[in-house]
């Protein structure tokens, strides 16, 4: 099991944490790869389909072999049966739309880095009263970066990763570091569908490498 601090730590050094589900197991393999070749060393994985625990298991397969230094974790866990199957299957760490009270519980069992998600500072409240460390606000796009802005004093100590509608610009991605996040997270803005469908490797490793350069500019 990888430490829990030592993921907290990647992910906040990395300044942005991919995130992406695709049913083909081939396809899900060589986006792993190409995120790792591009400078990645921490993902999400997404429980999004029927075909989720069984590509992880292929990914964590290929990560032991090609990529032990890869931390690579699973996202939309919403309850108890799915965080152990995950957890099972070697998860780094959890991700979470929600806050549950048994996955949190779960992550502390196992020592490993729990991250719900949240959208109302009563949220922000019941998961810094689970032990969460790191809070994915959720719906980005939806609180835009003035919402970190506006209750980040209220909650000291606890640090904010922005998911869902993250750009792949320097003006979105400047906002929201300057309004306090401590990394950001992105998936379809990075890992579109037509990079899944298409094969479009080349242009995710070139993608990939422009979101670490424009959060390291920030950071």
């Amino acid at each position: 099991m990888k430490i829990r601090k030592a993921v907290l730590n990647s992910i906040l050094t990395q300044g942005v944490l991919p995130l992406f589900f695709y049913e083909d197991a081939e396809v899900s393999l060589q986006i792993t790869r190409t995120l790792y070749k591009a400078g990645i060393r921490v993902l999400e994985y997404t429980n999004r389909g029927k075909q989720a625990l069984d590509n992880f298991k292929v990914l964590k397969k290929a990560q032991k072999k090609e990529m032990p230094d890869l931390n690579l974790g699973i996202g939309t866990i919403k309850n108890i049966s799915e965080a152990e199957a995950f957890v099972d299957a070697g998860a780094d760490f959890m991700v979470s739309p929600i806050t549950n009270s048994e996955v949190a519980k779960a992550a502390q069992k196992y020592k490993l880095l729990w991250i719900p998600g949240c959208m109302t500072p009563t949220e922000i409240y019941a998961a810094q009263k689970h032990g969460a460390e790191l809070i994915k606000l959720f719906p980005a796009n939806i609180l835009g970066p003035g919402f970190v802005s506006s209750i980040k004093e209220l909650f000291p100590g606890l640090i904010f990763m922005p998911s869902g509608g993250v750009e792949l610009n320097a003006e979105n991605i400047t906002a929201w570091f300057h309004a306090g996040v401590g990394a950001v997270a992105m998936g379809r803005k990075l890992i579109t569908k037509d990079v899944l469908e298409n094969r479009l490797y080349d242009q995710l490793f070139a993608d990939t490498e422009t979101a670490l350069e424009l959060v390291k500019a920030v950071m």
